[in-house]
């Protein structure tokens, strides 16, 4: 089938005008790619098989345990592909900053007071060309052992996704592996400046680091002695830290752990590169990769290619940006138009948390997909809380209907509360709604941390930071997902009944999704219409309608703790049209257990649904 596509797309280019009809059959060709729904698993790599029960506060990785990348054996990669993952994002493999001797294997230690907890911040890179060595089982060989991971996830097919976090590296960036010609950031810095287009960080000249002053009683390692742990940090002349802090001494609040990278733009603001041209954000990554082409960029921009592509090269499938708003448009456009070129289906997530910026990285910056965190996210959660409305999410898809596809949904990832944290809803079961709305409302791909499926609370006390969020900085086990992991079964043998009901759900909910057509087809609110007119339909439940020309659905969800609803769910003429469905009796059935139908009735293109909800509960229904 690809050669005769292949023959029939020459075919049409070869009689074409102009570009409009090869931006037809890349559109198609995307349509192609995309006809059913993404699901990211993401994975913090160095808690995943990690059995060890004791959580000490500050533990050692000796005292606490630590995961390895062969702990992802086939048998834990089934089913996490079995719970309908498409994609695994495997958090933290760069070699960032920990607080442990491999010195002899040619690493230089880290020092305690630049390195947030004891495991360290897998976003304060130190070595971009290999990974971190508490991931390994033979650290000599990690990286071979990470190339094999990649490999098994592939068998398993599952798609490949790392972090690249291009602000910011640790303050003691040195790779040991640099491949033949490459040089560490900074290496050729003017250091005696404090800006230089070519310069990769910003300086305070003549001045040392200082290392802040921690506050609230805290003290690196929970105070433990430690050779390096004395208040100083050699850095002369001081460089900017990564959240752009100028001062040499950083505050406690800010990333000290981290420099600021420098993408060409000077202290004032001043763009020292090429702008893209007016309506360039409307041509494809071709166009934008031959417009850089004979551009002169400045050297950070390079450097960052290069690892991009040196990964691309191991068998990486994609990568999530961090902070990505905090780093020039003008460069995503670059990176990810030479990403494209060397795979064009390379999945490319962006941290990005300014609504106002969307559609610049999407359409500038070449960015497949962006959280949707200020909006769907932080609306979602206080309804999940009890203290929003669900009347306020249906104004959200229409405000980002021209982009939706790209808008990636999520209830939990490293940087957000568990669910089940009393700072969150306390009851992990407070996700079953949200988990049916965010993960069918729209086209755009979906995410799960791992132990949201079970119902993990996050409430260990790791060491650094407080607990409602699995700690990223410590040592730590996390006890729902130990119990379902098993002893390295992976089958869920020490799981409660509640954990695997919930991991249930999951499975059902994203295996649906993925296999449905008419979650990459239309959408249509059908919310504010029956709060207008439908007796007991009220601000804890949501309802919409999605179809494609096989699959017709009505989804309907109670966000409601402890109460039940029922009404008749009235679906409007002009949706009944835009589905086609005729006047008459039907079955819906419901997707997600398979157990209960329902009579839709149709007379004059109304649409009539009696629905009878219990608490949390939702209903994806499916025309028979």
């Amino acid at each position: 089938m690809r050669k005769i596509y292949g023959l029939v797309s020459a075919l049409v280019l070869s009689i074409s005008i102009g570009c409009s009809s090869e931006k037809k059959i890349e559109k198609n060709k995307m349509q192609e790619d995309n006809h059913k729904k993404t699901v990211v698993y993401q994975v913090f790599t160095r808690l995943f098989g990690n059995t060890n029960a004791t959580n000490k506060p500050w533990g050692t990785i000796e005292e606490n345990g630590v995961g390895k990348f062969n702990d992802f054996t086939d048998k834990a990669l089934k089913e996490i592909k079995d719970l309908g993952v498409t994609h695994i994002w495997y958090t933290g493999v760069p070699h960032h900053d920990v607080i442990h001797d491999y010195t002899k294997y040619g690493i230089s230690n880290d020092d305690p007071d630049v390195v947030k907890g004891r495991a360290g911040s897998p976003y304060a890179v130190k070595d971009y060309y290999n990974v971190n060595p508490d991931l390994a089982v033979n650290v000599e060989n990690r990286l071979e052992e990470f190339e094999a991971l990649i490999n098994r996830s592939h068998k398993a097919n599952l798609k490949v996704i790392i972090d690249i976090v291009p602000n910011h590296v640790a303050r003691n960036y040195q790779s040991v592996t640099n491949p033949k010609g490459t040089k560490d950031f900074g290496a050729d810095d003017d250091t005696l400046v404090a800006y230089h287009v070519n310069n990769n960080f910003y300086y305070v000249p003549n001045t040392p680091f200082e290392v802040p002053d921690f506050l609230n009683g805290y003290k690196p390692l929970g105070g433990e002695n430690h050779p390096l742990s004395d208040d100083k940090f050699d850095e002369n002349p001081a460089k900017w830290t990564g959240n752009g802090a100028r001062s040499p001494k950083p505050s406690f609040y800010d990333w000290y752990e981290t420099v600021k990278v420098n993408y060409g733009i000077s202290p004032e603001g001043k763009k020292d590169f090429d702008e893209l041209p007016k309506g360039f954000e409307n041509e494809d990554y071709k166009k934008h990769f031959e417009f850089w082409k004979d551009k002169i960029v400045p050297n950070s921009w390079i450097k960052f290619r290069d690892i991009a592509l040196y990964w691309l090269k191991k068998g990486v499938d994609g990568f999530r940006y961090d902070m990505a708003e905090m780093v020039p448009v003008e460069f995503w456009s670059y990176l990810n138009s030479n990403i494209k070129m060397k795979n064009p289906n390379a999945f490319l997530l962006a941290e990005v948390y300014n609504p106002k910026e969307y559609r610049n990285y999407i359409k500038k910056g070449k960015m497949d997909y962006l959280y949707d965190k200020v909006e769907l996210y932080d609306t979602i959660k206080h309804v999940m809380q009890g203290h929003g409305l669900t009347d306020n999410i249906p104004s959200i898809q229409e405000g980002l209907k021209d982009i939706e596809h790209h808008m990636l949904h999520f209830l939990e990832n490293h940087d957000e509360q568990r669910i089940a944290s009393p700072e969150f809803a306390g009851d992990a079961n407070k996700a079953k709604p949200a988990m049916v709305v965010s993960a069918t409302i729209s086209t755009a791909p979906t995410m799960v941390y791992f132990g949201q499926e079970l119902g993990e609370d996050g409430s260990e006390d790791a060491g650094f930071g407080s607990p409602s969020r699995t700690s990223i900085f410590d040592y730590v086990g996390v006890p729902a997902f130990q119990r379902w992991v098993n002893d390295k079964k992976f089958d869920g043998g020490q799981s409660t009944k509640e954990e695997l009901k919930l991991r249930d759900f999951y499975k059902r909910l994203l295996n649906f999704t993925i296999s449905s057509d008419a979650l990459m087809g239309e959408y249509a609110d059908i919310h504010q219409y029956n709060r207008q007119k439908t007796l007991n339909y009220n601000q804890k439940v949501l309802s919409f309608a999605r179809w494609s020309e096989n699959e017709k659905l009505i989804v309907i969800s109670n966000f409601d703790a402890i109460g039940n609803h029922r009404f008749v769910l009235e679906i409007p003429a002009e949706v009944i049209k835009k589905m086609k469905i005729k006047d008459g009796n039907y079955m819906m059935l419901d997707q997600l257990y398979q157990q209960k139908s329902f009579k839709l009735t149709v007379r004059d293109n109304i649409g009539l649904l009696t629905v009878q909800l219990a608490p949390l509960e939702s209903y994806i229904l499916k025309l028979q």
